[in-house]
């Protein structure tokens, strides 16, 4: 098993242990509780905590204080996946092979569920172990990426692309706040508990963005040479919904062309924190190879 192998297996494992303990140990109604867990045990890569943890690791930090962090990264993701897939959203069937949230518990529900992972977040960065003043720092950080000048303005963007004919800079716009925010706030945070220097965050930050626009073609990809079983959605759903996509854009050659021109960049940025990169190597190879 290569370094990434090691690494993802203890730390998923440790990330989704927190997210249990943290909804069990809620004194809520069990059908919300029921409801919350059925989305955070659905399973995926858990990319976002395992990238703030791998920041961690890579400048010698304890990962431990970070993991509560890493969880609440992995609550706002999931309410995002919860609220995308409702009918007034993308009105999806399935998410990661099983059926969508709201057709187990309803739409009113499986909204709330949402609400409660997106607030219960914050109360877990709030009772990490690390010093108060990264916590206030990474509480504003994580409520500006997830929100309107983040994921929640991206997805408004998206909403309001479709069946339009986006420009390669719009649709880039689009991606860098709906996927990219979250990506980025996970490389910084890492880096802020890490205590390390501005110059690093901030090139922590431009390798997250294009690991974030990597992430999205690598996506519009799958929707046209995915296999379903694979992916855990239909094949195709973009292009139903009339949305532009890197392929549409650039066609599919280009598309790939600019996949691996986003991962070059983010390779090289690595090389510059002078620092053994070999762990967030192997996951920006992850990002651009994955099959679903």
């Amino acid at each position: 098993m290569n370094v990434l192998g090691h690494f993802t297996s203890f730390q998923k494992s440790r990330v989704e242990e927190e997210l249990l303990i943290a909804v069990h140990s809620l004194e809520a109604p069990e059908s919300l509780k029921e409801s919350m867990l059925y989305s955070l045990k659905a399973g995926g890569k858990r990319i976002r905590p395992l990238l703030l943890l791998a920041v961690m690791e890579t400048f010698g930090k304890s990962t431990d204080e970070g993991l509560k962090t890493a969880a609440a990264l992995e609550m706002i993701h999931t309410y995002s996946l919860i609220h995308d897939d409702l009918p007034s959203m993308d009105d999806d069937d399935l998410r990661r092979g099983m059926p969508t949230n709201h057709k187990v518990f309803g739409e009113a529900v499986a909204i709330l569920s949402g609400d409660a992972l997106l607030t219960k977040s914050f109360e877990m960065v709030a009772d990490s172990t690390f010093d108060n003043q990264s916590k206030i720092r990474i509480i504003s950080m994580l409520a500006k990426a997830a929100g309107a000048e983040g994921m929640v303005g991206g997805q408004i963007a998206d909403i309001e692309g479709e069946n339009a004919a986006l420009s390669l800079e719009q649709l880039e716009s689009v991606h860098k706040r709906k996927t990219g925010r979250l990506l980025e706030f996970a490389a910084v945070a890492g880096g802020v508990i890490s205590g390390l220097e501005e110059a690093e965050l901030n090139k922590l930050r431009l390798f997250a963005e294009h690991i974030g626009l990597a992430f999205q073609i690598r996506d519009d990809i799958l929707d046209i040479e995915g296999n379903e079983n694979e992916i855990g959605k239909p094949v195709g759903s973009d292009e139903g919904r009339h949305k532009s996509t890197y392929p549409a854009i650039l066609g599919m050659e280009k598309a790939k062309q600019k996949l691996n021109d986003h991962l070059l960049q983010a390779r090289e940025l690595l090389f510059e924190l002078h620092h053994e990169p070999a762990l967030l190597l192997e996951l920006t190879e992850l990002i651009g190879s994955r099959k679903n």
